[in-house]
């Protein structure tokens, strides 16, 4: 099996912008000397790729999971974010161009959430979006050989591991190898690859940007499942990681350094305990979105300040605190 796809002007200028920012911005993060930024990174990613497959805990809700504490949420939800805590934990430990490897990890990934986990589907199965089937797999007999070929494909490839990741990620989604957990998996392998050639991306949220643009996500697979060319969501991948670099290197976040609008939500707290409505007075905001994107939520991955109701973040009588210890 040799992938279809073509190198655009377009997706050549991506691979070298990319390729020049991420060992700049290896460099400036500090992310190896960070474990904080890492884990919080990591969260983002699980938060970001199971919120695709419709989990309905919000980032704060992960967050304090994984912190462990309680958390009110349905338990197969809670069961989808403890296993995939658990599968990115280990998955730096995985050969990407190993099979049993790649099925351990949907074993990991899928535990108690289906009735085999990490073993190849054995029946047909459609994609369905609403009320229409917008892709249907090839035949269960064909999944296994199908994927000794994407494998042997990725190994022997020459082309640069941005594309290769890519390409795996698309041409993993159309064989649909698993009755369940196949966005998820394919994402999570699409890191994997990327590790290989940068560590950097063990530890870059890609997941959440192509949350954020999760309707452009599914656009760019049905064009490229129309097309029988995966061009289109070549394109789109790149231009996600790119968007993450962007995004991560405008934060300025390493491991001395906080925002200034953190620093002004740590002044505005002070020695108290305020809830969201008081702090944004404090600070003379008015969009709420603005002030959890760049204040509340910034403040709470580094670890600053913590929720008095960390089981029920959307709580009504939710409030903020410094942090008394850190990690």
């Amino acid at each position: 099996m040799t992938p279809t796809y073509t190198i655009t002007d377009e997706i050549l200028t991506l691979v070298a912008q990319i390729a020049a920012r991420v060992d700049v911005l290896a460099i400036q993060s500090g992310m190896e000397q960070n474990p904080r930024l890492r884990r919080a990174n990591r969260i983002r990613s699980i938060h970001s790729s199971l919120a695709i497959e419709n989990n309905s805990l919000s980032l704060e809700q992960v967050t304090a999971l994984l912190d462990g504490k309680r958390v009110l949420a349905p338990p197969q939800d809670i069961c989808e974010v403890e296993n995939a805590f658990q599968a990115y934990n280990r998955l730096l430990d995985f050969e990407p161009y190993n099979l049993m490897d790649l099925q351990a990890a949907h074993g990991i990934l899928m535990k108690d959430l289906v009735k085999a986990p990490g073993e190849f589907r054995t029946g047909r199965i459609g994609v369905v979006r609403g009320s229409e089937l917008v892709h249907i797999a090839p035949p269960a007999d064909m999944v296994s050989g199908l994927m000794v070929d994407l494998i042997r494909w990725a190994r022997e490839s020459p082309a640069h591991p941005l594309i290769k990741s890519c390409v795996f990620h698309y041409e993993f989604e159309v064989i649909h190898p698993f009755a369940d957990g196949n966005g998820r998996m394919g994402r999570m392998w699409q890191t994997l690859l990327l590790y290989q050639w940068k560590e950097i991306f063990a530890w870059l949220p890609v997941e959440t940007m192509v949350w954020a643009r999760q309707q452009e996500y599914y656009a760019a697979l049905g064009r490229s499942n129309e097309s029988g060319d995966c061009t289109e969501f070549v394109l789109f991948m790149l231009q996600a990681i790119w968007d993450t670099l962007e995004k991560f290197t405008a934060t300025d976040q390493d491991s001395d350094h906080v925002t200034d609008q953190v620093k002004r939500l740590l002044d505005a707290l002070g020695t108290s305990t305020r809830s969201a409505v008081e702090l944004m007075e404090a600070l003379g905001l008015k969009h709420r979105p603005t002030f959890r994107e760049n204040y509340l939520r910034p403040a709470l991955e580094a670890g600053l300040i913590e929720m008095t109701l960390p089981q029920t973040p959307s709580a009504r009588g939710q409030k903020y605190r410094r942090k008394q210890q850190h990690e």
